[in-house]
């Protein structure tokens, strides 16, 4: 499959980029390239390969969600710098 010069001009009006013309025949060669590896890669014979989503097997890291009690007012405010009752102060940042 051979990339055009039109091609790249296509994609690069979508990508709103503008090319030099050394620049066109850069990208005409590298896409070529690319779209060549793909079709070599369309050649493998791929049925017995299940379809996956990582390289590696990734398991679920977390915990299942359970209601427990909650630490506490106190417990909460315990680092706050400045607290009011029972909430934290902060400085006012709207003028």
């Amino acid at each position: 499959m051979k990339i055009t010069t039109a091609e790249v001009e296509h994609v690069a009006r979508l990508a709103r980029l503008e090319l030099s013309a050394e620049e066109k025949d850069l990208f005409v060669g590298q896409m070529d390239a690319i779209l060549g590896y793909v079709d070599k890669l369309r050649g493998l014979n791929t049925d017995d390969v299940q379809p996956t989503s990582h390289a590696v097997p990734v398991e679920n890291a977390f915990r299942p969600d359970q209601a427990q009690p909650s630490i506490g007012v106190a417990k909460a405010l315990a680092n706050a710098p400045d607290r009011a009752e029972s909430f934290y102060r902060v400085p006012k940042v709207i003028e």
